[in-house]
């Protein structure tokens, strides 16, 4: 199979798209992989060519367009797929039918049926197709999933996952734009994360309910979206995401029949990527202080804080990559499928249905 590279030899990445999800994201954390070379970054920014030189040496090399890494396919083992949306499975595509094996970044399509046929096309090469879910290795994302292997809650009832900002003033730009080609607004930016998070926790969703609104004067997509499911075990969703949010509510209240857990706070690592931290130079990696951990328990008062502090898990993004270079060579396995992807936009589509015609809709 194209792709693997020779045996301890690295695997040669050609990155498609430097703006924030390759700058920021994919190609630190490429670079910071063993068993991963960044070899190519494709942006046709000259400022952007010379950011990525600086980072990453003058042996980067840099192309004006992706057909640019197609033509030297048998030169490369992966492609990242960091650019606009609206690209997103054009570019797969074409890379699956280049013979090259392909991560890409969410929302992998526009819709499911767009994401199937992605995965039956990998299916068809024989090649790795993988979606970039970086939330999952969030260090409350991983905290929250030992609590519930361990049992600390018990029986699940509600899950509360909120994804807020108080972003008053449009951005502009793609991510913001009210052309549905674009696939923008926030149910398929922060949605994507935050219902992803939902099924891997609490399995299949057999209806959706959304409320989807624009609010800031000037804002074309959807600033402020509710998303309300109900899982086929029973377990119930609510889902925020928001750039309307004066007063930020916890990123987790999750709540069971022994106890609850509540986390306030985003992940650092994000953070810690944006100011120039990399894995490699910034120890420890994705831990946060003690002030920001969750709490654990039942029927504390709120004045007493509501119950004990509880250890976060250090977030690790580093882990997705690490995995894909596992799933390169053959002793691993793919860390975020297509199909699982996917059954997110399932939801998604449904979400969309859901606030335009203002009723539940059943998958």
């Amino acid at each position: 199979m194209t792709g693997t590279g020779s045996s301890g030899s690295p695997l040669r990445v050609g990155l498609v798209g430097y703006g924030l999800a390759g700058s920021v994201f994919h190609a630190p954390l490429i670079a910071a992989t063993e068993g991963l070379v960044l070899d190519t970054v494709v942006t046709s920014n000259p400022e952007r060519q010379t950011q990525a030189r600086a980072e990453f040496g003058d042996g980067l090399r840099c192309a004006e367009s992706a057909d640019e890494l197609w033509a030297r396919a048998d030169e490369l083992d992966l492609i990242v797929v960091a650019s606009p949306n609206k690209t997103h499975v054009s570019l797969a595509t074409a890379a699956l039918k280049a013979g090259l094996p392909v991560v890409v970044d969410k929302p992998v399509a526009g819709t499911a049926a767009e994401a199937r046929e992605l995965a039956a096309l990998a299916d068809e090469r024989g090649l790795l197709l993988s979606v970039f879910q970086n939330r999952r290795w969030d260090n409350d994302f991983r905290t929250l999933r030992q609590l519930l292997a361990d049992g600390e809650l018990g029986d699940v009832w509600r899950f509360e996952s909120r994804f807020e900002r108080w972003r008053p003033r449009p951005k502009g730009g793609w991510r913001e734009s009210g052309d549905p080609e674009e696939i923008g607004g926030l149910l398929y930016d922060l949605g994507s994360h935050v219902v992803d998070q939902a099924l891997v926790l609490f399995g299949p969703a057999a209806s959706v309910y959304a409320e989807s609104d624009v609010r800031r004067p000037g804002a074309e997509a959807d600033d402020d979206t509710f998303i309300a499911l109900t899982h086929a075990n029973g377990v119930r969703s609510h889902l925020y995401v928001s750039a309307t949010t004066a007063q930020l509510g916890p990123r987790f209240r999750v709540l069971g029949s022994q106890a609850g857990y509540v986390k306030y706070g985003l992940d650092p690592q994000e953070a810690a990527l944006r100011d120039g931290g990399r894995p490699a130079t910034l120890s420890p990696w994705g831990v946060e202080p003690e002030s920001m951990w969750g709490r654990v328990g039942s029927g504390e008062s709120p004045l007493s804080g509501g119950g004990r502090p509880h250890p976060s898990l250090p977030g690790d993004y580093p882990a997705y990559y690490a995995a894909i270079a596992d799933a390169l060579r053959g002793t691993g396995e793919n860390p975020v499928t297509a199909l699982q992807a996917a059954a997110a936009l399932d939801v998604l589509e449904a979400a969309r249905r859901s606030a335009r015609d203002g009723v539940a809709v059943t998958l």
